[in-house]
């Protein structure tokens, strides 16, 4: 009850602070951004692999993957398409599930009508992910799917006849980064379903311990164990250290497991706790986990994650124009920009980030230090805000780049099941290589990915609507994530 009360006070001192900040014209009201996070969470019905429960709203998506996993003799059916194709790629739904999960532990007060989607959007990930990790001792199945072959067909899900091989980590083949991050989600999603389902929360916990456990004790990197499976696709780039760090953080949180606490201070120095990086994606956790253990310093003074609260002021100045240590690049329009390829992630990412911090620095009055200057828990709301507005359509285009959301929005999304014919309109097979027609037709998508974010507009703040351009056009999971935190947040301020 405590807690509850001082998450209160919190968020009313928040709520003030947005007040005093937005008292100039703001593009948008509560009931827009709760109109956003409906549609933020409602996107992942979109993605649902498997067999889709009475309770599905976007009804032109039908069961697929129905067999996933059987040639193996293992159920590896459900879990989520990453993105615009029908491969379930492990590391990124992990990361997806693990920024979900931390979107409803930080801001589930704020979503009250949509905590029930939340959890579900959230379940349908960890069912998958619990079968993915206890189907076989010793072993973790990271994904379905060859995307080779995929990527050269162009066809719903529901209609798949490429290859649904299966993919695998081991003792003889580890893939720490991956399964590490399984372990990150599945200790946060524990935090989730603590008081709406125990017993399940539970189950979550200790499968998180056991594939945590493997991750650390046969290390190596999935990229290697996996090659070109993988790679180029969820190539792991930063190696596996941070997910390691990651991965414990997310289970000490979760426990309160003395042991965990021990490892972070035992091996946080060769994982990355000194390290300052300045972006968080499903490849790089470094910044996340600076973050997330801030909170044991900021909130309970625990001397030892002083450390990850100096870091985190690092990243976070390096975002604030002005400051000694900014380093950030901003489009002309305002936008954060980090890449030409699916930038929004990145921005989502950083926004929920901002939100974040600035909440754990609210609990205790805190600030971050930026060399001789100190930044506010105010200026950290305020710029996450500019950037959520930039993808809701308060930008230069006049476009949301959020499907379904605002009078203006991208009409050809790089995405199969949306862009073809839906199964309830079109109920004959449509081959694999019939379907590029559709890819490269001018017309709209027919079927609407409603709550979909896209990659979004260039260093110039240029969008082309085309659905060839997929650096700009795919939606993805990872997108959304994080956005449902930060979209939770101004709902209710």
């Amino acid at each position: 009850m405590a807690s509850a009360t001082k998450y209160s006070m919190v968020m009313q001192i928040l709520s003030l602070i947005l007040c005093l900040l937005t008292l100039s014209c703001s593009a948008f009201t509560s009931k827009d951004y709760a109109d956003a996070l409906a549609k933020s969470i409602l996107f992942y019905e979109g993605q649902r692999s498997g067999k889709l429960p009475s309770s599905q709203r976007l009804t032109w998506r039908g069961d697929s993957g129905l067999s996933d996993g059987s040639s193996y003799h293992v159920d590896l059916v459900g879990g989520y398409y990453d993105a615009g194709d029908n491969v379930k790629f492990g590391l990124p739904m992990a990361f997806t599930t693990t920024l979900l999960a931390w979107s409803v532990i930080e801001f589930g007060n704020s979503m009250p009508s949509q905590i029930g989607n939340a959890r579900a959007a959230i379940r349908w990930s960890t069912d998958y992910l619990l079968k993915a990790a206890t189907a076989t001792p010793g072993t973790l199945y990271v994904q379905v799917g060859d995307p080779n072959m995929d990527h050269k067909c162009w066809e719903r899900p529901e209609d798949m006849d490429t290859p649904r091989n299966v993919y695998k980590v081991s003792k003889q083949n580890p893939g720490s980064d991956v399964a590490a991050e399984t372990a990150a989600a599945l200790a946060a999603a524990s935090i989730v379903f603590k008081d709406s389902d125990p017993s399940y929360s539970t189950k979550l916990l200790q499968t998180a311990m056991k594939v945590f456990d493997f991750a650390d004790s046969y290390r190596g990197s999935y990229s290697d164990s996996l090659s070109s499976v993988v790679c180029p696709f969820y190539c792991s780039y930063s190696g596996y250290h941070d997910e390691l760090l990651w991965g414990a953080s997310w289970i000490h949180r979760a426990s309160n497991n003395a042991s965990y606490l021990a490892y972070i201070q035992s091996n946080g120095q060769t994982m990355g706790a000194d390290d300052d990086d300045y972006s968080f994606s499903w490849d790089d956790k470094r910044a996340g986990t600076k973050v997330l253990l801030s909170k044991d310093f900021l909130e309970k003074n625990t001397e030892e994650f002083q450390l990850y609260k100096r870091h985190s002021d690092n990243y976070i100045c390096s975002l604030i124009p002005g400051t000694s240590s900014f380093q950030a690049q901003y489009t002309p329009g305002g936008l954060f920009y980090k890449g030409s390829e699916s930038n929004l992630q990145y921005v989502t990412s950083t926004a929920f980030l901002l939100l974040t911090y600035a909440k754990y620095l609210s609990s205790n009055g805190g600030s971050a230090s930026c060399g001789t200057s100190t930044v506010t828990a105010e200026r950290l709301i305020s710029l996450a805000k500019k950037q959520v507005d930039y993808i809701l359509g308060d930008n230069p285009a006049k476009m949301s780049y959020m499907v379904g959301f605002g009078d203006k929005y991208p009409q050809h999304v790089h995405h199969r099941g949306s862009s073809l014919p839906s199964v309830r309109t079109h109920p004959d097979h449509i081959a694999c290589s019939n379907g590029f027609q559709y890819l490269y037709s001018a017309s709209p998508n027919p079927n609407v990915l409603v709550g979909a974010i896209l990659g979004g507009p260039n260093n110039r703040d240029s969008f082309a609507d085309d659905r060839n351009n997929y650096q700009q056009s795919e939606p993805a999971t990872y997108i959304n994530a994080p956005f449902v935190g930060a979209l939770a947040f101004f709902s209710a301020n």
